[in-house]
């Protein structure tokens, strides 16, 4: 494996919002899609616990 493929595959992939996609190919931009929809997942998560712990919270001092 050539050093250039070596050093492509550690790169972590990221993606900055609004960037320009042209220079991408498509397997580039499965993998941001991907890496997307997992970051989506986990806010997702992050915002209904606090959401619960507010509610919950509510439900103490509304009392």
């Amino acid at each position: 494996m050539p050093l250039e493929e070596d050093d492509r595959s550690r790169k972590k992939i990221s993606h900055e919002i609004g960037q320009d996609l042209s220079l991408l190919s498509v397997e580039e931009l499965t993998e941001r899609v991907a890496l997307l929809k997992t970051e989506i997942a986990r806010l997702e998560e992050a915002t209904a616990k606090k959401r619960a712990s507010r509610d919950a919270a509510n439900s103490i001092f509304k009392s």
